[in-house]
């Protein structure tokens, strides 16, 4: 498996495979108005979109396949991170993230982790910071993680 950055041609597989993921482990869990809002956030024409702006993508691609992405905004934010149902807990996400990692323009790295995804965030040694709140549908629970401990942690 390989991270690369993420390219024009992959936008179709990256929206789908964050859809995927998102219906999997996360929109049962949602209002209509949050499973709207999703969509309207993972679809392709939306990747393309921030492409053009700052936000570093990266995907793990294994044999032509887009298994996971990860989306970090402005240097310092985790907008994305998503691995197709049947790789997750394999570390991909991991790998992904460590990548990103490298990328980061601050010395700490935020995300506003979905409820579910909260466990796989504390693994990845993030914490959790404030209170879990909602926008528009989506319900998230604000985490930080501090660079040095990420590459520690990443590292294992």
């Amino acid at each position: 498996m390989i991270v690369r950055k993420m390219e024009v041609k992959d936008l179709e597989a990256v929206s789908a495979t964050c859809m995927n993921s998102f219906l999997h482990s996360v929109a049962d869990a949602l209002s209509d108005e949050g499973v709207s809002t999703f969509s309207k956030i993972a679809a392709s024409n939306s990747f393309l979109e921030r492409m053009k702006g700052d936000n570093l993508m990266l995907v793990a691609e294994d044999n032509g396949q887009i298994e996971g992405v990860i989306e970090l905004k402005e240097g310092r934010h985790v907008a994305m991170l998503f691995i197709i149902p049947d790789r997750q807990k394999e570390g991909i996400g991991k790998k992904l993230l460590s990548s990103a990692i490298n990328y980061a323009e601050v010395e700490t790295i935020t995300v506003s982790a979905s409820l579910s995804s909260v466990p796989a965030y504390e693994k990845y040694g993030f914490e959790c910071k404030g209170e879990a709140s909602e926008s528009d549908g989506l319900a998230y629970q604000p985490m930080e993680i501090k660079i040095n401990k990420a590459m520690h942690a990443t590292s294992a």
